[in-house]
């Protein structure tokens, strides 16, 4: 096994070449295969892309905007961190790919050129024992679906995990960097062939209750459900949560997510708003048909510290975990105080990533949960 040079870095400068500095002297190495950061929304883009791109060159450097950015340091907001990886026995290949109009077939096409360019080690092409997917993808795109559903059929069981990128909450325009620049309207994807251990997993606070219901109107193109039960939507799941529709708040849609059974396992579909007409719009595309379970919490930081303890018995500490962690989540940890105990536990477990408007898992697209992979070898 080689070893694997893995640096780290933030800087909380709200100056973008400044910023830049910063990073680039934090976790520039030599022969670096690739380099990812994360970036509040409100830097001046421009001025940040063109100071990274003067500082890394032609570097394999990707990065996104967020709704908050996990660093070495725990929950930061408006900061700018990431981190890099050099090493013999690393091979990465990466795809900036259009969404709008997202051609499903030119996906899986590329899905394969960057399988076959990792090329073949002892004799053996990439596999799941030794890659994994990294995804990062327009917020405001509502691609996710479609997008995870075409890649994860191409990747022969390997397993990926992403997160959709965020802008601060605002919900006005999210941003990919490749190449240079930021781009919108875009996905991104990593293929990371490793000789370290890894796992990928997931983690949500959320367990299902004996409150059920069905879909039977909806339009998953656009998110917004319609009826539930054959009622309307928003004054239906009022009634299941013992409220009256007027107290359909943000806090209520994060504290009573609703949960959908996908091969024996339950997955967070959260609820963005309630609209005009008494539909909800949801963070998730949501067929008709489709059986709800509403959630209810349990302890964050309990189950948070529970995920990790698993990775330990995996692969022992990680030496960097790739993590993905839902904006509502972030919000919660606010709300409830724990922010720096869900930050410490980010930290003692090297995790570097972001608040996210959606998180995907191999061939889902979730809510209100963290996603992530911990690469082992410590």
């Amino acid at each position: 096994m080689s070893k694997l040079s893995i640096r780290k870095g933030t800087s909380q400068h709200r100056d973008p070449v400044q910023a830049a500095e910063e990073l680039h002297a934090a976790i520039w190495q030599p022969d670096l295969k690739l380099a990812v950061f994360y970036c509040a929304a409100d830097y001046d883009l421009p001025a940040l892309a063109a100071a990274l791109h003067a500082r890394f060159g032609d570097v394999n450097l990707v990065g996104c905007t967020t709704a908050g950015e996990i660093t070495p340091q725990g929950y930061l907001a408006g900061a700018l961190t990431g981190f890099s990886l050099a090493s013999p026995g690393l091979d990465v290949g990466t795809a900036l790919m259009p969404l709008r109009p997202f051609d499903a077939q030119a996906t899986s096409d590329k899905v394969n050129a960057l399988l076959r360019g990792l090329g073949e080690r002892d004799g053996l092409p990439a596999s799941a024992t030794d890659t994994f997917a990294f995804l990062l993808i327009d917020g405001l795109a509502m691609q996710e679906e479609l997008v995870v559903s075409a890649i994860h059929s191409q990747l022969n069981g390997i397993e990926l995990i992403g997160g959709s990128a965020a802008d601060d909450t605002r919900f006005g325009a999210t941003h990919i960097y490749h190449g240079g620049r930021f781009h919108q309207n875009v996905l991104l994807l990593n293929l990371v062939r490793t000789d370290q251990p890894f796992v990928a997993f997931r983690t949500q606070h959320f367990v299902q209750s004996d409150k059920r219901m069905v879909v039977t109107k909806a339009d998953p193109a656009t998110r917004v459900v319609y009826q539930i039960n054959g009622r309307p939507a928003a004054r239906e799941f009022a009634r299941l949560v013992g409220l009256e529709i007027t107290g359909l708040t943000p806090m209520i849609f994060a504290t009573h997510p609703v949960v959908v059974r996908v091969g024996g396992q339950y997955f967070v579909r959260s609820i963005a708003r309630v609209n005009p007409d008494e539909s909800l719009t949801f963070f998730c595309a949501i067929d008709e048909g489709i059986v709800l379970t509403i959630a209810r919490g349990v302890d964050m930081v309990a189950n948070l510290q529970k995920a990790f303890d698993e990775v330990h018995s995996s692969i022992g500490r990680p030496q960097l975990v790739l993590g993905c962690d839902c904006i509502l989540r972030r919000l919660e940890t606010e709300r409830e105080g724990i922010k720096d105990q869900i930050g410490q536990i980010f930290a003692d477990n090297n995790v570097i990533g972001f608040a996210t408007y959606g998180e995907q898992y191999n061939s889902m697209h979730v809510n209100q949960t963290f996603t992530g992979i911990a690469i082992g070898g410590a």
